[in-house]
């Protein structure tokens, strides 16, 4: 697989982004166990297949598990497997979602919602490989990579108690941090045109072109939904606008609304004008100051993820 595949699926130039896609390149090349962490419908899931497609694990089984999803009655059954008669409806051995991972990767998605019980015994397989069925009392050798996801902060988790910090740890070994499309919103015209394209060939559409104000007013918008949204409201316009041009008018309410939103802001800029970089660092400080130095908690204040704000930490030399 080339290097370029990286920048194929996963689009953008903007430095916070290309940095993650630099990591996770040199990441692919090892076994090492992966913490991707981002907000929902930043690509979490995209960045760990591209992980996979990278590594010399390519040719095995690319196994995603949705934690959120597994029924807590159920999770150990699905994860670790169980042998015929483990319980009242196990009539005949299932191998388990790991062991069907065998010589590939394991997409461990919203690692942060499985159980403290399920937590024990996922650490002892990231410790020394080995894969237990319930109701089984020998354990499994297994070879399988696995990369973990979540959109919780675990650091949090793990202060609440509702994560255990050693599996936190041994998870946390290459973390890479997805940025929301709010802060890479330099890439949002990029992402537009690709996405448009593609879905375009894939209706067997005519692709919609959008108007400078249109492409103006998106990236004024605040993505919460991030590049699920994106790919939404594109498909949404090439459906119902094929091969015209949108203009502002063309776009849902939602859209619409931001410039009104931002006229009714308290800030205004001072007759004499400012300097952004200092005002960016003060503003830092203070959010620091305000939460007694927890970097998540800035953030929030900031309405940033957490390697965004130490991004901009490093940039402004706070340490």
């Amino acid at each position: 697989m080339q290097v370029e595949t990286f920048n194929q699926q996963l689009l953008g130039k903007s430095p916070i982004f290309q940095q993650v896609l630099r990591a996770a390149k040199i990441t692919a090349c090892t076994d090492v166990t992966v913490l991707i962490q981002g907000e929902s419908g930043t690509g979490k899931e995209l960045l760990a297949a591209a992980v996979h497609q990278f590594s010399k694990r390519n040719n095995g089984p690319f196994v995603t598990v949705n934690c959120a999803a597994l029924p807590e009655t159920l999770v150990e059954s699905e994860l670790f497997g169980h042998v015929k008669g483990a319980f009242t409806d196990a009539g005949k051995d299932q191998t388990g979602l790991i062991r069907s991972a065998e010589g590939g990767t394991l997409f461990l998605d919203e690692v942060g919602e499985l159980p403290l019980g399920i937590q024990a015994k996922l650490l002892r397989f990231l410790e020394n490989s080995e894969c237990q069925p319930l109701g089984n009392g020998k354990s499994v050798k297994v070879n399988v990579r696995v990369i973990a996801a979540t959109n919780r902060d675990l650091n949090e988790a793990v202060n609440e108690g509702s994560f255990r910090k050693d599996l936190f740890y041994r998870l946390n070994i290459v973390p890479l941090q997805l940025p929301a499309l709010r802060e890479r919103k330099d890439d949002i015209e990029l992402l537009i045109s690709s996405l448009t394209a593609r879905l375009a060939q894939q209706h067997g559409l005519d692709a919609p072109r959008f108007s400078v104000q249109t492409m103006e007013q998106l990236q004024r918008y605040n993505w919460p939904g991030n590049i699920r949204e994106l790919k939404n409201l594109c498909e949404r316009l090439l459906i119902l606008l094929s091969g015209q041009t949108i203009q502002p008018e063309n776009l849902p309410l939602e859209f619409r609304q931001t410039t009104h939103q931002a006229s009714k802001g308290d800030i205004r800029l001072p007759e004499g004008g400012i300097v952004l970089e200092q005002l960016e660092a003060d503003l830092i400080n203070q959010a620091l100051d305000k939460s007694l130095g927890n970097q998540s908690k800035a953030a929030r204040l900031l309405g940033l993820t957490r390697s965004a704000l130490l991004y901009r930490m490093k940039k402004h030399a706070i340490g």
